[in-house]
């Protein structure tokens, strides 16, 4: 089916060449010669672009638009005028026109005013898909080519990269392939943390990501260093396709300064990465130097109720005095607050702000029945995010600390993934239920299906008893026990969980932004 054009114009008659240039690119256009005509048309028939002259007798332009606007918001418009007046753009912009073109036009310009508001998203559909196709090889050859630590940061950031891209493109089959590429990249990420994990921690490897427990030292505290204000943004669960997703919109008042890549520890879990993040140190290095900071998976109460007291200690450690305030968003009325008593805050020279959106979008604790229904698929879940930070407390608290001239350091304590594969295991009752990694005696599983770890010391975990052991669940799978197994897997599975090794859930954002 042609496209169907409107041409509103008074002087219609001159434009005639332009009609029949148009007419045989295979376009049909209708005219009119005012912008009472061209609403009586508007209403009768079905346009897919209306080009409007801004001089009109009668109804102006700018009129002619907002009651076309009025009947069908979504309908292209381009706005044709003589005047260069700054007014005139602005009120028109403002309208929501598609382009705005100055007289006199030439064929040319109109036909790419058509491909800009029509034939958009099909071009870069197949620009996408061109690109793509090109790099497709070059990221198998890094990814089969033993990647090192800087190689990881560089295919992460190239697989997000084409993984938004490929979002906006209609090539379901590309998609597809993409996603076996993905998949092909984790498998091989895995077997490079599973290689490596235990001399990062030891210190045998000089060559060694920065990890939650040395971020704070090796990235935050030189940004501290300097006399400006800061405030420390910890959105939980935030992984790094989620970031650049909101990156456009923290731009608007933020530039980003620095943008890298960090590591998770094990597990991917709050209890343990935030932890680990505050204090600077590793897991049973704070259960043996602060038990009364430590919950340990059988204990009762909030496993990370004691940020705060950490990181006071890991200022006394470093012989450091900042004077900080930490702040905890567990839902919104609490982002609410904040947000009103912000001004009460920013006289310190540090503000720790931990935003906790994952329960921010369920309105639970529980299973992330919402996020499940909301968010079935990748693109689906970081559209959520946008939606969720679009309107939520923290967009607003991030605007006012851009007119106070307080730069952000955005990070997160680990990210997530949506698991498919059920993985079988089984365990005592002490047993922990995350479903990403478990821990405790007798743990029974297939080690090619895990990243086992038997003696828990070898990675800096407590253990829960003398023979307790861990294990971390790979890729997209999970763990599920064999009692009441369907029903277990179909409720659990292709949501978004975190605790194992995966790509998703280790490599994190950690980006420093300053004031515009």
């Amino acid at each position: 089916m042609s496209v169907r054009i409107l041409w509103a114009d008074d002087e219609i008659e001159l434009l005639k060449p332009h009609i029949i240039f148009l007419e045989q690119k295979g376009y049909h256009v209708s005219t009119a010669q005012s912008g009472d005509e061209a609403l009586d048309l508007v209403l009768s028939n079905n346009f897919d672009i209306v080009f409007l002259d801004e001089n009109m007798p009668g109804l102006t332009g700018l009129e002619t638009l907002s009651k076309i606007k009025g009947k069908h918001p979504r309908l292209p418009v381009v706005m044709i005028t003589k005047s260069e007046e700054e007014s005139i753009m602005n009120e028109a912009i403002g309208s929501n026109i598609s382009d705005y073109l100055i007289k006199p036009v030439n064929p040319h310009q109109i036909l790419l005013s058509l491909k800009k508001n029509l034939d958009n998203k099909k071009l870069m559909s197949e620009k996408t898909t061109m690109g793509y196709q090109q790099e497709f090889r070059q990221i198998s050859m890094d990814i089969s080519d033993r990647p090192d630590l800087d190689s990881w940061d560089e295919i992460y950031r190239k697989i997000i990269y084409w993984e938004l891209e490929l979002d906006k493109s209609q090539d379901d089959g590309l998609s597809e392939i993409f996603k076996m590429q993905k998949s092909e990249a984790n498998t091989v990420f895995c077997k490079f943390v599973m290689s490596n994990y235990r001399d990062w921690l030891s210190g045998k490897d000089s060559q060694k990501p920065v990890l939650s427990h040395v971020a704070m030292k090796e990235k935050v505290f030189p940004i501290l260093k300097n006399d400006e204000k800061v405030f420390l943004i910890i959105v939980d669960n935030l992984r790094f396709d989620q970031w650049k997703i909101l990156q456009p919109v923290i731009e608007n008042y933020y530039r980003v300064e620095q943008e890298d890549l960090i590591y998770s520890i094990l597990p991917t879990a709050t209890q343990y990465a935030r932890n680990a993040f505050f204090s600077g140190l590793l897991p049973s290095e704070i259960e043996k130097r602060y038990p009364q900071f430590w919950v340990g998976e059988g204990d009762e109460g909030t496993r990370n109720q004691f940020e705060s007291e950490l990181f006071a200690e890991h200022l006394k450690r470093q012989g450091l005095q900042i004077p900080f305030n930490y702040h905890k968003i567990l839902n919104l009325s609490a982002g609410k607050k904040l947000l009103e008593n912000l001004s009460n805050y920013t006289d310190k020279k540090l503000n720790i702000l931990v935003y906790n959106f994952v329960d921010m979008l369920s309105h639970a604790r529980t299973d992330m029945e919402v996020i499940k229904e909301l968010a079935d698929d990748e693109a689906a879940y970081r559209s959520l995010t946008l939606s969720w930070f679009e309107h939520s407390p923290l967009l607003d608290i991030i605007r006012i600390l851009q007119e106070k001239k307080i730069n952000i350091i955005l990070t997160t304590d680990h990210g997530a993934i949506k698991v498919s594969h059920p993985t079988k295991v089984t365990g005592d009752k002490n047993t922990n239920t995350n479903l990403r990694y478990k821990t405790g005696r007798n743990l029974q599983y297939n080690a090619n299906e895990v990243f086992e770890v038997r003696q828990p010391q070898d990675i800096f975990l407590p253990r829960t008893n003398i023979s307790s052991s861990y294990i971390f669940a790979r890729e997209d799978s999970f763990f599920a026990y064999p009692n009441n197994y369907n029903y277990y897997v179909n409720y659990y599975k292709n949501t978004f969980q975190h605790g194992g090794v995966s790509m998703e859930e280790m490599l994190i954002p950690f980006v420093y932004l300053k004031a515009r």
